[in-house]
């Protein structure tokens, strides 16, 4: 439910158990369906950077005392350039997951049209829901931070830039 681009109600408390020990990191996907779980401060960036483009509910993690809150990304954007984008892979309708005929399997060189984000901070693609696309100051605030369990890779203009 964290991972389908929409508003949700608050689900409550939640635990999260870690599955491999080493030092926190302030921003992981967590689990198969890769939920974002940050620290308090990447937390904060988020709401402060991308206010109506988020929501933040509170994880108790097993054995850590620091506070941690998984990212519900709530806007979903029509802004791909599948012409510009390379390695592009479609679900075919023969495929074992037939309700999402037509959507990206994968795209290896994403690119987006930045004309068509609607002013999102940070957000999911339309059809293609696994990477969460953030604007450059979105990006810049948590690099500082630091101690992340992410990468960015620029999907704006040429890709050999």
């Amino acid at each position: 439910m964290f991972t389908d681009g929409r508003l949700l109600s608050d689900p409550g408390p939640i635990l999260a158990r870690v599955r491999h020990r080493g030092s926190p990191r302030a921003f992981v996907f967590a689990g198969v369906q890769r939920v974002p779980v940050v620290s308090e401060e990447v937390g904060q960036a988020l709401k402060t950077l991308a206010p109506g483009d988020v929501q933040l509910f509170p994880v108790s993690v097993e054995d850590v005392d620091e506070r941690f809150f998984i990212v519900n990304v709530v806007r979903v954007v029509d802004c791909i350039d599948e012409a510009g984008s390379t390695g592009v892979q479609h679900y075919a309708e023969d495929d074992p997951f037939p309700e999402r005929a037509g959507e990206f399997r994968w795209i290896s060189g994403l690119r987006i049209l930045p004309e068509k984000t609607e002013g999102a901070r940070a957000f999911m693609l339309k059809r293609f829901k696994h990477p969460i696309i953030v604007a450059e100051e979105v990006k810049e605030a948590l690099e500082r931070i630091g101690n992340l369990g992410v990468m960015f890779k620029r999907v704006t203009g040429n890709p050999g830039a």
